[in-house]
């Protein structure tokens, strides 16, 4: 296993994350839009950073508003709520760039997220669980 501090970890995590998440939803992209990889790769990346902003920003707010509750446990209901936050607020990002970009309606563009979002639950699974295996975790020898 590989030993890196929290922050390094941290910064390897999300870049490798990010550019293989890039690569794939591009193929995704090309596949959901019928077009061509020059066409979905800048969409890709837009979205790519947008959900890195995104994070960081709404998990920001978020952190903000468990610290002013009394009962700061992260029950099921609250990691659910949690989820819907942050996916929500990604869709309402995203959703334009699709009809925009693509030239296609509200439907196509929310069936276009819906199946990278299906992807991205998959694929958040198995690179955690990959990563984990490659780079300790910061308390384990």
């Amino acid at each position: 296993m590989i030993h890196l501090s929290p922050l390094k970890r941290r910064l390897v995590y999300v870049t490798v994350f990010e550019i293989v998440a890039i690569i794939l939803s591009t193929y995704i992209l090309m596949w959901l839009s019928g077009g061509e990889a020059m066409q979905s790769l800048p969409v890709a990346v837009m979205v790519s950073l947008a959900a890195v902003i995104w994070n960081f920003i709404f998990n920001t707010g978020f952190e903000a508003w468990e610290r002013r509750r009394q009962n700061h446990e992260r029950t099921f209901l609250i990691r659910c709520l949690h989820a819907v936050g942050f996916e929500g607020g990604l869709l309402l990002i995203c959703l334009p760039l699709y009809m925009v970009w693509y030239k296609v309606g509200l439907y196509q563009a929310f069936m276009m997220e819906a199946a990278l979002l299906l992807f991205f639950l998959v694929y958040t699974f198995l690179f955690t669980l990959i990563f984990d295996k490659i780079f300790a975790l910061p308390n384990q020898s």
